[in-house]
């Protein structure tokens, strides 16, 4: 089954580990077989990678995109998840899920959750922010 994708002007995808930009215009793809696909909006570059569940964001689109590499990703994360739990605890539920997902090569799943983790870590140091 294919999926299409939509790209507005200037968007910028990455498919099966190639970045694409879309010209000045609309435009529809048919991806007619299994790659990696992620969208602009799910993208997350080296630079804004400046928070620890940023970066662990950053190593999962790492594995997810190129899974040839993911196997040289993995010790990166796992030191990154260590020190994320070592500081803040509360988010092993949401690390366990993420690292089940990247157990099992489910890379965009867990792309999935690490948002929510991205989110969760905005919200603490937001209300630590406040606090101070």
């Amino acid at each position: 089954m294919s999926l299409k994708i939509t790209l507005k002007p200037y968007e910028k995808v990455i498919i099966g580990g190639a970045v694409i930009k879309n010209g000045a215009s609309s435009s529809h793809l048919l991806i007619e077989n299994n790659v990696p696909i992620l969208r602009q909006s799910d993208i997350l570059s080296e630079h804004e990678a400046t928070t620890p569940c940023r970066r662990i964001y950053l190593a999962i689109q790492l594995m997810y995109i190129d899974e040839k590499r993911s196997a040289e990703i993995h010790p990166i994360y796992w030191e990154l998840v260590r020190e994320l739990l070592g500081a803040a605890p509360s988010m092993k539920d949401l690390i366990s899920q993420i690292s089940q997902a990247i157990l099992s090569d489910r890379y965009y799943q867990a792309l999935k959750l690490t948002k929510k983790l991205v989110a969760y870590e905005e919200e603490l140091l937001y209300n630590e922010s406040k606090l101070r």
